[in-house]
């Protein structure tokens, strides 16, 4: 009996490395099929009402909170994005949301744990496509959302729903073959 034991024990660690790499070679396979999507995260906000919340102004952007956002949405549609200055990836979508912007979609930012002053320098390097700008101090306000990652932007309905999310830079893609199409749902 006690070699039945060591033998399990032994085996143990071998087993689980099986089961880890065959479930990595699963992963890598879906990937190169295009059937796997490692941004393509379920928010637990989708098709959910907006939390409540409150974004204070970061230093001189006016800040908001659910009401205002439910207010500003039973007009249009609004694009709330979460962001941090220092985010690589957040100024790489900048020129995106800058066009969205320009074109007439309310976007409202979020800005994590952030100081006014880093925050000015980001908007003058890469420009302001926001309405609003809330602070999120200590991060509250992103756990509530579900946010695990910046950036991330969610697309509000005229009844304050959250009917569209992406995890990840906003691209020219994005827009074309998820938000365009989220908008002309919900319009």
């Amino acid at each position: 009996m006690m070699l039945d034991r060591r033998r399990v024990l032994m085996l143990t660690p071998l087993a689980l490395s099986a089961v880890l790499g065959l479930s990595f070679w699963e992963m890598l396979a879906r990937m190169s099929a295009g059937k796997f999507d490692p941004h393509a995260i379920n928010n637990p906000l989708l098709n959910n009402p907006l939390p409540d919340f409150s974004a204070p102004g970061i230093g001189d952007q006016k800040g908001f909170d659910t009401a205002a956002l439910r207010a500003a949405t039973a007009q249009k549609p609004v694009l709330v994005n979460f962001f941090w200055s220092q985010c690589i990836p957040c100024m790489q979508e900048a020129d995106i949301l800058g066009a969205m912007a320009s074109q007439g979609l309310p976007i409202w930012g979020i800005v994590w744990k952030d100081k006014a002053a880093e925050l000015a320098k980001y908007l003058a390097k890469f420009g302001n496509p926001y309405q609003r700008i809330g602070n999120d101090p200590d991060g509250r306000i992103s756990i509530d959302w579900g946010v695990d990652g910046y950036p991330e932007s969610f697309l509000i309905d005229r009844s304050g729903v959250v009917r569209w999310h992406a995890s990840g830079p906003m691209t020219a893609d994005t827009v074309r073959d998820e938000l365009l199409p989220a908008l002309k749902a919900i319009a």
